[in-house]
C-alpha cells in the first residue's frame, strides 16, 4: 500500500514539472494580434496576446519614405498608430515589430485599395473664398464606368469621429458628382487642417477611393482683391496706397505677398512686376520721372507660401498722357482744311446775298463817249533837233488877265477873254484850260 502511494506522488511531481516548462509552439507565435487599418482615419490598431517589452509600427507607401510613429494605447489595452501625412489609395504595407520574452517578432499587414484600377476620382482641388465659403472639384477617373457616382467626405481632425458629407454637390453633364460647395464652415482656427476622402459606387464594378495628405487651411484661402486703391501726388512722387484684404484666419499681414503691375498705357512693351510684402499700411512710391506718360496700376495678393493669387484689383490711371506725333498732326491739318472750306463757303454766301462782290471788287471806270468824240487824233510828224516842223505848229491861245475893277455896286468885275477864241466851243475851251 505504501509503495502504491509513493508511486502516485512521483507521477504528480512529474506532471507538475512538465506543466512548468514553456510551450515551444507558443514561444514561436507573435504576440501581435487583430491588426486592422481604418483608411478614413489612417489609423492602425492591434492587441497583444502576452506581455510585450518593446514595440514599434511602420508604414511603407509609394512613393513616400517609410514612417514610424510612436505607438499609443487606448483604455481597452488596444494599441494604435496614426499616419496622417500618408496617402493610402496607392496601397501600403504596415509592419509591427515587438519584443516578447526576449524574442523579436514582426507582424505585417498588406493594404490594397480594392476596386477597378483607374476608377477613382482625379484632379481633386479645394479652395476657400469670400472668407466663409469653400469649393472642391474633381473629375471622373479614366477607367470609371458611365454610371459611377462619387461622394465626398470632410473633417478637420485626425481623431474626430464626426465627418461631414458634401452638403451641395455640383453635377456634370452626365449626372456624375464633379464638385462640392460648402456654405457653412466651422469657426476658423489658424491650426486647422482639412481631411478629404472621395469614394464611389457603381452597378458594374467596385470603385477605388481617393485620399490626400492634410490640407493646411491657411494655404487653401483665395483672398479677395486688395481694396481702397488710391494714388496721390506730392510734387516729386506718385504715392500708391491700398488696404489688406479681409482674411478668414488670424495671421499677420506680413505673411502676405503683393504683386504690383505698372504699365504705360498703349505701350507694346511690358514692365516687370514689383513684389512687396504686406504691412499694416501698404504704400509704394513712384518717382514722377518714371511716370511722365499716362500709366496704369493694378495689384493682387496671395499667401506667401502658396501660388494661389487673388483676382486683379480695378485699374487706376495716373501720370501725363504720352505725346502722339502722328494723330494730332493729321487732326490739325484736317481742322485747318475744314475751317478754310467753311470760310470760303460763308464768303460766297455773303457775296451772293448782299452783293459784296461789287463793293469788294469795284469795276474799272470807262471813258465816256462824249469825251472820246471830242478828241482829235493828229498825224505822226518827225521833229528836227527837238523842234517840230513849221507846218505842224498851231496858233496859240493867249489869255489876257485884266485887273479887277470895282463896280459901282462895290463888287469886283473880273473879266478874261482868250485872244482869237471867239468861235471855240465851250467844251473846247474847258479842255484847253
Amino acid at each position: 500500500m505504501a509503495s502504491l502511494l509513493d508511486f502516485v506522488s512521483v507521477l504528480v511531481l512529474l506532471s507538475s514539472a512538465c506543466g512548468d516548462e514553456p510551450d515551444p509552439a507558443q514561444e514561436n507565435v507573435s504576440p501581435v494580434i487583430n491588426m486592422k487599418l481604418d483608411p478614413r482615419k489612417k489609423m492602425l490598431t492591434w492587441n497583444n496576446s502576452r506581455n510585450v517589452t518593446w514595440q514599434e509600427c511602420k508604414i511603407d507607401t509609394a512613393p513616400s519614405c517609410p514612417t514610424s510613429p510612436i505607438p499609443q494605447v487606448k483604455d481597452n489595452d488596444t494599441y494604435f498608430c496614426v499616419f496622417p501625412n500618408c496617402v493610402l489609395h496607392r496601397g501600403a504595407l504596415l509592419t509591427i515589430n515587438a519584443t516578447a520574452d526576449g524574442d523579436m517578432f514582426q507582424q505585417e499587414l498588406a493594404f490594397r485599395n480594392s476596386g477597378k484600377e483607374g476608377s477613382r476620382a482625379v484632379n481633386f482641388s479645394c479652395l476657400i473664398y469670400n472668407v466663409r465659403f469653400m469649393n472642391c472639384s474633381w473629375m471622373p477617373g479614366p477607367a470609371a464606368p458611365t454610371d459611377v457616382q462619387y461622394h465626398l467626405y470632410a473633417w478637420t481632425s485626425t481623431y474626430e469621429d464626426h465627418e461631414v458629407e458634401c452638403p451641395h454637390y455640383l453635377v456634370g453633364s452626365t449626372g456624375t458628382h464633379v464638385g462640392c460647395h460648402f456654405d457653412k464652415l466651422a469657426e476658423p482656427k489658424s491650426t486647422d487642417n482639412y481631411f478629404f476622402l472621395v469614394n464611389g459606387t457603381s452597378q458594374e464594378t467596385a470603385i477605388q477611393f481617393l485620399d490626400f495628405t492634410p490640407f493646411k487651411a491657411t494655404e487653401m484661402e483665395k483672398y479677395n482683391p486688395p481694396a481702397n486703391l488710391t494714388i496721390s501726388y506730392n510734387g516729386s512722387h506718385h504715392i500708391v496706397r491700398w488696404d489688406n484684404p479681409e482674411i478668414r484666419f488670424d495671421i499677420s499681414s506680413y505673411i502676405l505677398c503683393y504683386e504690383l503691375d505698372f504699365q504705360i498705357k498703349g505701350s507694346s512693351s511690358k514692365r516687370h512686376p514689383v513684389f512687396q510684402r504686406g504691412s499694416e499700411k501698404n504704400v509704394y512710391l513712384i518717382p514722377s520721372s518714371a511716370a511722365r506718360a499716362e500709366n496704369t496700376f493694378r495689384v493682387r495678393v496671395k499667401y506667401t507660401y502658396t501660388d494661389l493669387w487673388s483676382d486683379w484689383s480695378g485699374t487706376l490711371h495716373f501720370g501725363l498722357p504720352e505725346p502722339d506725333f502722328q494723330g494730332p498732326t493729321v487732326t490739325l491739318v484736317g481742322l485747318v482744311v475744314g475751317a478754310a472750306a467753311l470760310l470760303v463757303t460763308v464768303l460766297m454766301f455773303l457775296c451772293t446775298r448782299f452783293s459784296l462782290r461789287q463793293k469788294l471788287f469795284p469795276p474799272v471806270p470807262q471813258v465816256k463817249r462824249e469825251v472820246t468824240g471830242t478828241l482829235v487824233f493828229l498825224p505822226e510828224v518827225s521833229w528836227d533837233n527837238d523842234q517840230p516842223p513849221l507846218a505842224s505848229q498851231e496858233p496859240e491861245d493867249i489869255l489876257t488877265v485884266e485887273e479887277a475893277r470895282l463896280s459901282a455896286s462895290g463888287q469886283a468885275d473880273i473879266g478874261w477873254a482868250p485872244h482869237g477864241s471867239e468861235n471855240v466851243p465851250p467844251e473846247g475851251r474847258a479842255l484847253a484850260v
